[in-house]
């Protein structure tokens, strides 16, 4: 809907520069040698134009107007949402963020922590990770299940990392107990 909105908005306003005339063009029609002379009134008597605003000073005004549309979620990312885990999550190093669900728009996310907020959304991975998205920031949230981390894509660094829900605490302990077996054996090979 908001492609749908946008490109309607450029047709409007392309539309509206070509067919507006330069300023301080003169008509296509040629003048007579008494009428550049100023001799010759026209018959027919002129209207003053009402001052029109440049379209660039009302498109930013008509885009702020405009609500942001979210596109609505399919079937598969609202699978993916009601996985997310909400609330506080600690992370390294003393920091911490805080996950919250969108009431109003089911499947969005709101991820805050010190210095940021992000609009988050789910993406589908072919990993089974779950990956949230703020496309315009430039931010992403993978969620595994014994911890997750907060990347910014922009920038190429990590904003927030081993960030833990309790439910992902137990499992990261459970790997510690019984560690998951290696995906190659060594015994006997070469010895």
């Amino acid at each position: 809907m908001q492609k749908t909105v946008f490109g309607l908005l450029l047709s409007w306003m392309a539309l509206s520069v070509w067919a507006q005339p330069p300023s301080g063009a003169q008509s296509a029609k040629p003048r007579t040698k008494v009428q550049a002379k100023g001799h010759a009134k026209s018959a027919v008597p002129r209207v003053a134009k009402a001052p029109t605003k440049p379209v660039a000073a009302v498109l930013p005004a008509a885009l702020a107007a405009l609500p942001l549309a979210e596109a609505h979620m399919g079937v598969d990312e609202l699978a993916i949402a009601e996985r997310v885990h909400k609330g506080p999550l600690s992370c390294e190093l003393g920091a911490s963020v805080r996950m919250e669900a969108d009431a109003s728009h089911p499947g969005y996310f709101d991820l805050h922590g010190k210095g940021f907020h992000y609009r988050m959304h789910p993406v589908a991975t072919s990993t089974g990770a779950i990956r949230l998205e703020d496309k315009q920031a430039g931010a992403v949230w993978l969620q595994l299940a014994n911890k997750s981390m907060l990347m910014d894509q922009n920038k190429g660094r990590r904003i927030a990392d081993e960030c833990a829900h309790p439910e992902q605490m137990a499992f990261a302990q459970d790997m510690k107990n019984n560690p998951p077996p290696k995906l190659f054996d060594t015994t006997g090979m070469g010895r």
